[in-house]
């Protein structure tokens, strides 16, 4: 697969998003997360951003399948233990402001190689803006739920009784748990319930 057939599609599907402008590399770039520097170095060797493109997919439920190879999703599921997943509860807020607790079971599956992504991963809507500029508000993260370790630092899905935030932690000495916005004009909240709901490894601002 040629990276430029690739572009054309992004920009295809970009083309729904911007309305009747015309979608130009640098959009492609935007889209993707790279600069537009990158994305000339990339399309001149023909080397394909597998990882920014499986978000890209991931965010838009698409099947990275079927940007890659033309292959629908029904022609893979058979094969599913060579695919990682992500889970996208579009009806989950975490919250990046005042808590909202609804948590439904309802999910849409994107199936991505294992070569590109060895992990499955579920992928929620964030509301509010306290953790901006790292999360904005109407991004998409993408978490592991198998990564709860909130001793290695980064940001995490809490569930806490006043609803379901996306945070930086500290545990506190006195077993209590402080819950940290990038955003310096919201103050830290320390809260002595919470579950760590997994780490989030991926941002779609």
């Amino acid at each position: 697969m040629k990276f430029d057939k690739i572009i054309e599609k992004i920009k295809d599907i970009l083309s729904l998003e911007v309305g009747e402008r015309k979608v130009l590399n640098k959009d492609v770039a935007k889209a993707l997360g790279i600069t537009p520097e990158h994305l000339s170095m990339l399309k001149k060797r023909n080397k394909i951003p597998y990882e920014e493109l499986a978000f890209f997919c991931a965010k838009r439920k698409i099947s990275l399948n079927w940007i890659l190879f033309d292959q629908q999703i029904d022609t893979i599921t058979a094969e599913t233990e060579k695919f990682s997943k992500i889970r996208y509860f579009k009806n989950i807020n975490a919250s990046a402001g005042g808590g909202a607790v609804n948590f439904d079971e309802n999910y849409e599956i994107l199936y991505i190689d294992k070569k590109i992504i060895n992990k499955n991963l579920d992928a929620i809507n964030v509301i509010g803006d306290s953790m901006e500029p790292t999360i904005k508000d109407g991004s998409i993260i993408f978490i592991d739920r198998n990564d709860k370790n909130v001793q290695n630092g980064g940001i995490f899905v809490i569930s806490t009784p006043g609803g379901v935030f996306v945070k930086r932690v500290n545990l506190r000495s006195n077993a209590k748990i402080e819950l940290i916005s990038d955003n310096k004009i919201y103050p830290s909240e320390t809260v002595s319930e919470a579950e760590i709901i997994g780490k989030v490894v991926k941002i779609m601002n």
